[in-house]
């Protein structure tokens, strides 16, 4: 099997099975299998330190969710932080969650997954139009959509304008942890995959180059799990100053 079936195998979804319900296959694959184990783990792993006696666990949930509330929730949405937080924790954790999952052999890459990453920042320009009609109005909002001051002639083409600016910075949100989730598995395959490589020049290449192609690929898998915590703030932290954005008025 070559590099590119490899990496296909482990990054693009493929149907186990297939259950057509009208046009929609409703068939479960390996993505999908994925996410419900990421959402197990998490129901288990919070429940358990809700209840724990111990200091490591307790300690670490406890860590993490007062570190999203009081330093990235909190400055941006003042009192309207109880109402929100729910939904920033739950994505912060599940991406987490899943961009840990996508280093295990044998899990899918779920955030390495385009249509996962963009179904996650149609979410956030949803919570966008959501919290900015909720919290203004709906005709408010749309006014705010432009700066204040802004002459009446130019405010439609500023009006464009503006809602291209949202739906720019979802999609960038999108290509943003899928390019850089996507990276990390394609460097420490290729790493991998020299072994191969020069095998078939020779037994004793492939043999020379294991070692050194080895350390650099669990190196790299270091790395990305650095990279895990460090997608899973970003994403959540830019959906929270988006969202604060239409929270709060121009």
């Amino acid at each position: 099997m070559g590099f590119e079936h490899v990496l296909a195998h482990h990054l693009i979804d493929h149907k186990l099975f297939h259950f057509m319900v009208g046009p929609l296959d409703l068939g479960l694959s390996p993505l999908i299998l994925t996410m419900w184990a990421a959402a197990v783990i998490l129901m288990v792993s919070l429940g358990l330190a809700t209840r724990a006696r111990s200091p490591l666990l307790r300690g670490t949930m406890e860590t993490l969710v007062l570190y999203v509330r009081d330093e990235m929730v909190s400055p941006v949405f003042g009192h309207h932080t109880e109402f929100y937080l729910p939904y920033f924790l739950t994505l912060f954790f599940f991406l987490l969650t899943c961009n840990l999952l996508g280093l295990v052999p044998g899990a899918s890459g779920v955030t390495a997954n385009i249509a996962v990453t963009a179904s996650l920042a149609i979410c956030t320009f949803a919570l966008m139009q959501f919290a900015g009609i909720k919290e203004q109005g709906l005709v408010s909002y749309v006014m705010h959509i432009v700066p204040g001051g802004v002459p009446w002639w130019l405010w439609p083409l500023l009006f464009v304008i503006e809602l291209f600016g949202m739906v720019a910075k979802c999609i960038s949100l999108c290509i943003r942890l899928f390019a850089n989730i996507l990276a990390g598995h394609v460097v420490a395959l290729s790493f991998l995959f020299l072994i191969f490589i020069f095998a078939e020049m020779s037994k004793a290449a492939g043999f020379g180059v294991a070692p050194g192609a080895v350390v650099l690929a669990l190196f790299i898998m270091l790395m990305d799990v650095l990279v895990s915590f460090l997608q899973a703030y970003i994403f959540t932290f830019l959906t929270i100053l988006f969202v604060g954005a239409s929270v709060h008025p121009h």
